[in-house]
């Protein structure tokens, strides 16, 4: 019984992830859409090993080559992942295809060696690895078979690596866009790419064991179960909450965005400067924690480009900062007014998506944690009553 379990555990994590991902119309998006199929084919890859160590071979035998396919397919499809989150609208054939391609061929040709091999011989190679045989098909699948180990080698290396270049090309984009810190914070999308690292290794580790290592031995098979179950089920946790890198490349084009300012005259600039001001000090449009630039530019009537820059060149800052400097007055007017506010209503009371985003911006702006910055402020405020009574004297 307790077999089964530790079988049904990776199964049951990465198939909640695939319908999640894909089921909340309200936050569906090409990226998690796409990430929901991901976590489908490693779903199947899960069942596969379900069906091989529950001991149904009559089974397993048919789906030897289908699981090899998934195996050296997630890895490409985590890069497409990749690419949804930070340049492609959505996937094309053009586009993705090329990613695809060698895993396809190489699935081809393993169920050319399958059709030419003796049906006793494959049997006995599938649940023995290292059975010998004359035969030229199993000569062909081994060959096929070291193929496929290479080539998932080479995928974590080349995956990783345009994954950091996506995220260092494009990482700046969300802070631009952004008005939550945790939104347009890079952090979540790194831990994925490093996520992606870890179980990579950690799969290849456990194929060079080999299923035979496996197969009676439940201790190694927990351990396996546990660990892999848990990457994916926090890459599943993380790609929930993880909102696109480069959001502007789902939106409509803005006609005059080529030459941003220079298009504009002086006059033309501090009237959107102005009206970004009153937005924002008077208005304190910052205590909605969803603003981001296109509510902006479309409350003023002008387009992203326009304010971004408009941002970047009056205040030295990106949208992300500039909203988040007057959450940060905001909240420390609030505790000055109401010190016995708790964190999660100080978060709610200045605008901030959350309780980490509220501790990232105290971090950013004055270099303390949170319980630091909290002691600082009651220290602060009880020398100032301590003081009134003299200045009342004066």
């Amino acid at each position: 019984m307790l077999k089964y379990i530790i079988l049904l555990t990776p199964i049951y994590v990465t198939l909640f992830w695939a319908m999640v991902l894909n089921t909340y119309n309200r936050q569906r998006s090409a990226p998690r859409s796409f990430l929901s199929k991901f976590m489908g084919v490693v779903c199947f890859i899960f069942i596969s090993h379900y069906i091989f160590f529950a001991s149904f071979p009559n089974i397993y035998f048919f789906i030897d080559p289908f699981y090899h396919y998934a195996s050296i397919l997630v890895l490409p499809m985590f890069n497409i992942y990749f690419r949804l989150l930070t340049q492609d609208k959505k996937v094309t054939f053009k586009h993705h295809t090329r990613y695809i391609a060698f895993p396809t061929l190489l699935f081809l040709l393993y169920i050319i060696g399958t059709l030419c091999t003796p049906i006793n011989d494959y049997k006995a190679w599938i649940i023995n690895r290292g059975f010998q045989s004359t035969s030229h098909g199993i000569q062909f699948l081994k060959i096929i078979h070291l193929t496929f180990r290479l080539t998932y080698l080479t995928q974590v290396i080349v995956t990783v690596f345009r994954n950091y270049m996506l995220i260092k090309i494009h990482g700046f984009k969300a802070m631009q866009f952004y008005g939550e810190i945790e939104d347009g914070s890079t952090h979540k999308i790194n831990a994925l790419n490093w996520l992606i690292i870890i179980t990579g290794v950690v799969s290849i580790i456990l194929g060079a064991l080999g299923q035979g290592y496996f197969k009676n031995n439940l201790l190694g098979l927990g351990i396996a179960s546990v660990l892999l179950s848990s990457l994916f089920f926090t890459i599943g946790l993380l790609g929930n909450q993880q909102k696109e890198l480069n959001p502007g490349i789902r939106l409509e084009p803005e006609e005059d965005s080529e030459n941003e300012l220079k298009a504009l005259s002086i006059t033309a600039q501090q009237e959107i400067l102005q009206k970004l001001l009153v937005l924002f000090e008077e208005n304190k449009l910052y205590l909605n924690n969803k603003t981001n630039i296109t509510d902006v530019a479309q409350i003023l009537g002008t387009n992203r480009t326009y304010i971004s820059s408009i941002i970047n060149q009056q205040f030295n800052m990106n949208f992300c900062c500039f909203v988040n400097n007057y959450r940060v007055e905001e909240l420390e007017r609030v505790v000055t007014k109401h010190p016995e506010y708790g964190i999660e209503e100080l978060v709610e009371a200045c605008g901030f998506g959350s309780v980490d985003s509220l501790k990232r911006a105290i971090k950013a702006n004055f270099n303390l944690t949170y319980s630091e910055w909290k002691k600082q402020k009651r220290l602060e405020t009880q020398n100032i009553v301590k003081r009134t009574p003299k200045n009342c004297f004066r």
